[in-house]
């Protein structure tokens, strides 16, 4: 899939979808974004790279995991109406990368199936060089047939930019480690064990950066933590559910988002395919499941908020769409406000 290369407006807001090219997906596509409305117009696409499940935007350049079992990354110039692959997909020496982040110079992936976060030095054209270091997670879960091994799902820096976060859905934990700008080695700093059995998959930070809030994927429920900058220290406070009581059928949570003012947050729910929203009392140290409502399609596995903070936008993977929501001030309640047409859809990033 092309479009024109006609060079783009980077004062406009951009969307952009990753997609399962080996379940029909369309690789990576770009969007014009209504910032009134929320609405998406497709504006050009590539299936140059296998499976770009993840995505992160710097500037220019649109980072892409191929999230395949030899594992590696991709980057793209977004500048066009379509997006241009840029040089040949660099190795992760990890295998199913399937999150990345970008931190202090460097490209971050969490590779699930071997259970390691790369680091990945960015060149001076934005584009990732050979791996510079991985750090391999240890440990499992009780779930034999998800955690008989370390899976990490996620890797991102924390507000303060002193540390990554990674979480691992195999060893029911969430990793602290420090990188080293220079060198780009990853040193493990401490471990943050949850409940055996919960399996976390993403967090996301509150906006004062005291808390954090770890979306479980084997239990359908959020674990509130306190989060201490200085020390480098994740301190699990308790649960709440995701799922109203009484739900029946599996669910399995796999993203969550936090409003900018910190009143309220948002998960993604598979298999009940809703949003929950939960109310956050004002230091953040509580979280109150307040609604739950239709996702717009099937099996949400990402969930975005828009830079202006009115809009979610749900990648509905099986339905093959991407909805999005106009969101409540009042009460945080997503109102669905439109889809289009994204076979496969596995993520949304803005840039």
């Amino acid at each position: 899939m092309g479009g024109t290369g006609t060079v783009r407006d980077r004062s406009a807001v951009r969307a952009y979808i990753g997609s399962f090219t080996s379940a029909g997906g369309r690789g990576v596509l770009a969007a014009d974004v209504d910032e009134e409305t929320g609405g998406l117009t497709v504006t050009g696409g590539s299936e140059a790279l296998v499976d770009p499940s993840f995505l992160a935007v710097a500037g220019p350049v649109l980072h892409a995991v191929s999230e395949t079992g030899a594992g590696a990354v991709a980057a793209f110039d977004v500048s066009g109406a379509a997006p241009r692959l840029l040089g040949v997909p660099v190795p992760v020496d990890g295998a199913a990368p399937t999150h990345l982040s970008l931190a202090a110079g460097h490209l971050l992936t969490a590779n699930y199936t071997s259970g390691s976060v790369t680091a990945l030095p960015l060149g001076e054209d934005g584009t990732a060089r050979p791996a510079a270091s991985v750090l391999r997670h240890e440990g499992s879960g009780p779930v034999a047939s998800r955690q008989a091994g370390p899976h990490a799902h996620q890797v991102v820096p924390d507000p303060s930019g002193r540390w990554i976060v990674s979480v691992d859905l195999g060893t029911d934990s969430v990793r602290v480690c420090l990188l080293d700008p220079g060198s780009g080695a990853l040193t493990l700093h401490g471990e943050a064990a949850l409940r055996p059995g919960t399996g976390p998959r993403h967090l996301v930070f509150h906006p004062a950066g005291t808390h954090a809030y770890v979306l479980n994927e084997l239990e359908p429920t959020l674990t509130v933590c306190r989060w201490d900058a200085e020390a480098g220290v994740l301190e699990p406070l308790g649960e709440t559910p995701v799922v109203p009581e009484g739900t029946s059928g599996p669910s399995y949570p796999s993203e969550v988002v936090v409003a900018p003012d910190g009143r309220f947050l948002w998960a993604a729910v598979r298999g009940d395919d809703t949003l929950a929203v939960l109310a956050l009392d004002p230091d953040g140290t509580k979280a109150d499941l307040v609604a739950s409502v239709p996702c717009g399609g099937v099996w949400p596995r990402d969930l975005t908020l828009a830079p202006s903070g009115r809009h979610l936008y749900a990648a509905n993977e099986r339905s093959g769409d991407v909805t999005w929501f106009g969101l409540d001030p009042e009460t945080g309640i997503p109102v669905r406000a439109g889809a289009i047409e994204a076979p496969a859809a596995s993520c949304v990033v803005f840039g």
